[in-house]
């Protein structure tokens, strides 16, 4: 056997392989509208045999002049292919061609019902079905069908077949040429819910991606920041006091396991903020920056997702502070009246003391993607972020958010899911 024979062989073979297991496969109807493919006119073909009726009477003789009404039958045949192909091609559907198509097939088919009558009649529900394909609103399908089934209902008459044959014509027109319609229409809204669905599946990745970049950030940014300032603390402590700078260096190593925590509960994606906790290492982190820090509570205890997110910006706002600030003193004030929380983290840095911070290169911006974050976050839950530089040199961020008894189901969702994270 030659090869291409062979290669010919395999792939019908394949092909037919193929079929059988889709028939055996069981799928739901999630699953069979997930491999469901757009109306190409392939089936609207087979309707076609119709004509047979048709063909039967030019066969039998019972029709005059049979060479005309036989090469007008075939004239038919061509033009209902090609309107149907067409209707459905990705050149061919969006222009003139099908509707030009379609009125030369029903002007063809008017000739012949009106010329012969009999089963000729049923050519009428093969255009209905071409105005199906071709009609791309609602308006454009009545405007189509009303005559169309008119004109049938009419020249059935004139060939005198009864008022119920001719209703039933006239009837089966118009249904048929709707039918397809509604059904075209709903494949588009399957294609439609694909890609939407697509898309949405798309986006939960990016907001997957969007959670772990902010949690990241987060956590690398605060993390290595407190170990860079114990790590200089217990250098600067080692030569006079080595039992201090131990302490730093457990604090280094402390502040290193929590953070191998608090990372592999990112990739989880199942970390929560305590603000009690955040509070505790912002004070140790100042405190080894050698900045003064005051705390200052007051107000009823927050709900869990309120908390959470405050304990992202006493993080972030901290951070920034030691990293960036220069400053000797930071304030931290947390007030909770009137349904409402309040957060403050406030410093005295100046721009020459953080340009010192910097390498006494040049003033160091603090308003980076992590405060952005935040705001966005913030927002989201019906709070509020402003961040800038007071008049007295210093830097302030405050947060504000309502106290709620339940967080909304996308906030809380988001909290649970480490959406809180700054950017």
């Amino acid at each position: 056997m030659p090869l291409h024979d062979t290669k010919d062989h395999d792939t019908g073979r394949a092909d037919a392989c193929a079929r059988r297991a889709w028939w055996r496969k069981d799928r739901t109807f999630e699953e069979e509208i997930e491999h469901l493919k757009g109306p190409d006119g392939g089936a609207l073909v087979p309707w076609l045999l119709m004509a047979i009726g048709p063909g039967t009477d030019i066969l039998k003789g019972q029709v005059g002049h049979p060479w005309v009404a036989g090469a007008g039958l075939a004239v038919f045949c061509v033009l209902y292919v090609a309107t149907i192909r067409t209707a459905f091609h990705d050149r061919w559907r969006t222009g003139l061609v099908p509707a030009r198509l379609l009125a030369a097939l029903a002007a063809v088919t008017l000739a012949l019902a009106i010329g012969f009558g009999g089963n000729f009649l049923l050519l009428f529900v093969l255009v209905s079905l071409g105005v199906g394909s071709v009609a791309r609103s609602r308006r454009h399908l009545g405007l189509m069908l009303m005559p169309l089934s008119a004109s049938a209902g009419v020249i059935a008459s004139l060939h005198h077949d009864g008022f119920w044959g001719t209703a039933s014509l006239a009837y089966g027109t118009f249904l048929s040429g709707l039918v397809v319609s509604v059904i075209i229409t709903l494949f588009h809204a399957v294609a439609q819910l694909k890609a939407t669905r697509q898309e949405l599946a798309r986006s939960a990745v990016a907001q997957e991606r969007l959670r772990f970049s902010r949690d990241l950030h987060d956590l690398l940014g605060h993390t290595l920041s407190v170990i860079v300032v114990k790590a200089e603390a217990a250098r600067r402590l080692a030569p006079r006091d080595m039992d201090a700078a131990l302490v730093q260096v457990a604090d280094i190593e402390g502040v290193g396991r929590q953070a191998l925590t608090e990372i592999r509960e990112a990739v989880t994606g199942y970390r929560e903020g305590s603000l009690s906790t955040e509070l505790d290492r912002a004070r140790s982190a100042l405190t080894a920056a050698d900045i003064e820090v005051v705390v200052k509570e007051s107000g009823p205890p927050l709900p869990p997702h309120t908390e959470a997110l405050l304990g992202w910006v006493v993080r972030e706002g901290v951070t920034n502070v030691v990293r960036h600030s220069g400053a000797t003193q930071a304030g931290i004030e947390l007030a909770t009246s009137g349904g409402r929380a309040r957060l403050v983290i406030s410093d005295n840095g100046s721009p020459a003391r953080r340009a010192a911070a910097a390498g006494g290169t040049a003033v160091q911006t603090r308003v980076g993607t992590g405060l952005r974050g935040l705001t966005e976050r913030l927002a989201a839950a019906g709070g509020s972020l402003e961040y800038g530089p007071e008049a007295s040199g210093g830097f302030r961020v405050t947060a504000a958010l309502p106290v709620e008894e339940e967080a909304p189901a996308e906030v809380a969702a988001d909290v649970a899911a480490g959406e809180g994270a700054p950017a």
